[in-house]
């Protein structure tokens, strides 16, 4: 007789459990808080990127949905080893030595990428944000360079048509309000009065990025000020559920992927906007100009690294600024090279001619003290180094603290740019501690029967923070697991 599988949530990771779970000839019903159009948790709210270890272009082509692209006869996608991701996740972690949890991301990448190929899940490369043309060529840089057809709206979307396609039913506005036990066994969920029996439950509800007062609880007074850029209903239900059920708190609660963020976006990142135009917000391309905070101050080092190693901190490196802002300043020199959402339509920012007259509009910073922090950056710029953005150009600055580490250019080609930001929170690190089969583990180290994990809500993958990419792989990794567990 088959197993029945309750899973909570319809994002990324979810739908990956009810997926694997349906393989196992579990019936499979999904329950969304959502209406159907706010469905899929955080993944709508994507770039669809994923980070995951492959050997060359070889590993790539099966994945991709045209893999006749004429483009790709002159791409150097180069490796990304399963060495190097668990380095870069290591450099992340403050001294911490890599978990259980970061060592199943790792090794288990490449295999569920190639799994959800199998179910028509197809990618291609990330030509824009991920490559620069040189020398004819487009070179790919910091071992990200796949994401999903139509970014997170087409992953969410073809991880529902493959749900749909196995027999997954999905119910929606259908908030799960407590879990049903039997002794310490999980048999079923609560949609207000309803109650609902199961074999197995699978939380995939998410962090708890979208409550202001758990932010403030576990990551403190600042958090209140960040933007919210994903699901409003990222509210930590689940988490409080299984931790009323006797779950053990793992991981990181003060940490979380936060990303600079237009200041004067919308909390939740545009629910008015098509899904695809919802990341047009984030304002990462900061390594190409520098960062300023209310007192005219860089506060960062803009080129410490890629971009994609350093934007999920950056963000929360501002709301430690005064007033929780700051500006981001370009010259005419890297206009082309901004990323499509400085050009957003709802962008907002001031441009002028000179530096002081540009510093003069900057609304909320020291003006005079801006001017020196320029005029001391573009002092300290080393003009016999090359600027090349396909590499750590070692184009940095001397004398200055911060330095800037990397493509760093002087800013005096007019007329000139500055863009406000804040931060803007993704997720949540701190989570919940599952088995090898994604089952919850209790506060005295048993697994809860019958509670699975999965997604943001599992902690001990990230730390202090983490190379771009990572999260929804490690949604398909841990989803993938737990659906295995539940219909086991």
């Amino acid at each position: 007789m088959s197993k029945s599988v309750i899973v909570v949530g319809t994002g990324n990771a979810a739908l990956c459990a009810a997926l694997a779970a349906l393989e196992k000839g579990a019936q499979v019903t999904l329950l969304e808080k959502a209406d159907e159009a706010l469905a899929g948790g955080n993944t709508k709210y994507t770039a669809g990127a994923m980070r995951f270890a492959y050997d060359g272009a070889k590993d790539l082509l099966p994945l991709l949905r045209d893999p006749d692209d004429a483009r790709l006869s002159h791409t150097d996608f180069g490796s990304y080893t399963t060495d190097k991701f668990a380095a870069d996740l290591l450099g992340f972690n403050d001294g911490r030595p890599l978990s259980d949890e970061q060592m199943t991301l790792v090794e288990t990448s490449g295999e569920t990428m190639r799994w959800l190929a199998q179910h028509e899940v197809k990618f291609e490369p990330i030509w824009a944000r991920q490559s620069f043309e040189k020398d004819g060529r487009h070179v790919f840089w910091g071992g990200l360079t796949l994401a999903a057809e139509n970014e997170g709206v087409g992953l969410f979307d073809m991880e529902m048509a493959a749900v749909t396609r196995l027999g997954g039913t999905v119910r929606y506005n259908a908030a799960v309000t407590g879990l049903i036990m039997d002794g310490t066994r999980v048999t079923g969920v609560r949609v207000g009065d309803e109650e609902l029996l199961a074999d197995a439950v699978v939380l995939a509800s998410g962090g708890f990025e979208a409550n202001e007062d758990l932010r403030v609880k576990h990551m403190g007074p600042n958090w209140q000020a960040a933007k919210v850029r994903g699901t409003p209903h990222n509210t930590g239900d689940g988490l409080l559920m299984a931790l009323d059920a006797g779950a053990a708190e793992y991981g990181l609660y003060a940490g979380c992927h936060a990303t600079p963020m237009d200041l004067h976006m919308a909390d939740f990142g545009g629910l008015d906007l098509p899904p695809s135009e919802r990341k047009n917000y984030r304002k990462i391309s900061y390594f190409l100009g520098v960062m300023l905070n209310a007192e005219g101050a860089r506060f960062v080092d803009e080129g410490a690294n890629f971009r994609n190693y350093t934007y999920a901190q950056y963000g929360a490196a501002i709301l430690e600024q005064p007033g929780q802002f700051a500006w981001q300043v370009f010259d005419s020199k890297v206009f082309d090279l901004l990323y499509a959402e400085y050009r957003f339509h709802d962008a907002h920012f001031v441009e002028a001619p000179t530096l002081e007259e540009l510093a003069a509009k900057m609304e909320g910073i020291a003006p005079h003290a801006t001017l020196a922090t320029l005029n001391a950056y573009n002092a300290a710029v080393d003009e016999a180094c090359p600027f090349d953005p396909t590499v750590l150009d070692g184009k940095g600055t001397a004398g200055i603290t911060p330095p800037k580490s990397n493509w760093a250019q002087k800013i005096d080609a007019g007329p000139f740019r500055a863009f406000p930001v804040t931060g803007g929170i993704t997720f949540t690190y701190g989570g919940l501690k599952v088995d090898t089969d994604g089952t919850v583990t209790a506060r005295d180290g048993s697994k809860i029967e019958g509670l699975f994990a999965c997604g943001e809500i599992v902690g001990g993958v990230f730390y202090a923070g983490y190379p771009g990419g990572s999260g929804l792989t490690s949604g398909a990794v841990f989803g993938r697991r737990a659906g295995y567990g539940a219909a086991a």
